[in-house]
């Protein structure tokens, strides 16, 4: 029980909870949503820039070196996983909305996410340093990769790419991580310095993105698209989803014949999605008034993520 608790007030948890409350009690809306949506869009900025700054190049060189693990690695993550949230996409149109179906299409595209991943790997007795530049590596080809895989995928219920959206990526998301990745030999060592600072600044700008989506789901109706049936369905799918990648990453894993400590990292980098991906690419993808139901099915399988994570990396390092 105390666990369970621990988990919800975890402050990303809490500030994600907050934002949503916020967004029901407080909306929002015209050119109030117009001047939130452009300090998150700055907030995203100096995020990536600060991204750019702290994941070292040569961690980046040891992902493309190790190809043997890397690449099941990312055919996992933006392979099966999509193709995963492709069939549950289309199979929870049937009882949900659309726009939250499309969710777990998104969902499924996703990278994983950094700092849950190799902290839950180091809890679990897992090979570290795989985790961290697996985790790291796999974000940076998701700035690239999402975008269009989800268009691909998504056919005719994602409207194409268009070179406004392929420019707001490259600007918000691409060029603020090179420029980091320019100036990280001056600016490593006082990032790192400053980590835990760094960390509240990944929660204030996820919290600010996901307030302005739900904020236009508010607007358009969010809470009427959900009965208790449907509300349940949501929860029972998308934990279905999270239980299913963990195990069959955990499977996968073993019939490539990595040793113990790596079929721990490859669980725990290919089985979590990151928020901290997914609320900005959402917020350049969508409108405020789409990306509110796009991005449910994230938020909830985050928040199961982080509950059963600490139990599962306890059950690997009782039972190594």
């Amino acid at each position: 029980m105390r666990s369970f608790v621990a988990k919800f007030s975890d402050p990303m948890i809490v500030m994600l909870l907050m934002a949503t409350v916020l967004a029901n009690i407080w909306p929002a809306i015209g050119e109030a949503r117009e001047a939130a949506q452009q300090i998150a869009n700055v907030g995203v900025f100096v995020l990536f820039l600060v991204n750019g700054m702290r994941i070292r190049r040569r961690e980046i060189l040891k992902g493309f070196a190790n190809w043997r693990f890397f690449l099941p690695l990312m055919l996992w993550v933006f392979g099966a996983m999509a193709v995963a949230g492709l069939g549950i996409s289309h199979a929870a149109s049937f009882v949900l909305d659309p726009k939250i179906a499309l969710g777990f299409l998104f969902l499924g595209c996703l990278p994983s996410t950094i700092q849950s991943a190799t902290s839950y790997t180091t809890l679990a007795g897992g090979n570290v340093a795989l985790s961290v530049v697996g985790a790291a590596l796999i974000n940076i080809v998701g700035v690239f990769v999402t975008a269009p895989l989800f268009a691909m995928l998504g056919g005719g219920a994602v409207a194409d790419l268009g070179s406004e959206v392929i420019i707001r990526i490259g600007l918000i998301l691409i060029l603020p991580f090179m420029i980091g990745q320019a100036v990280q030999g001056w600016t490593f060592d006082w990032v790192s310095e400053r980590k835990a600072k760094i960390i509240w600044l990944d929660r204030i700008v996820i919290a600010m993105l996901v307030y302005v989506a739900f904020s236009g789901a508010i607007e358009q109706g969010l809470a009427s698209k959900f009965t208790f049936a449907s509300a349940a369905f949501l929860f029972a799918i998308t934990g279905g989803f999270m239980l299913a990648a963990n195990g069959a990453a955990w499977i996968t894993s073993g019939m490539l014949g990595y040793p113990r400590g790596d079929r721990i990292a490859f669980l725990f980098a290919g089985a979590q999605k990151s928020v901290a991906i997914g609320a900005p690419m959402a917020a350049i993808l969508f409108t405020p008034e789409v990306a509110g139901f796009v991005i449910a099915p994230l938020l909830l399988y985050h928040l199961l993520q982080l509950i059963l994570a600490a139990p599962l990396a306890g059950h690997f390092n009782q039972a190594d």
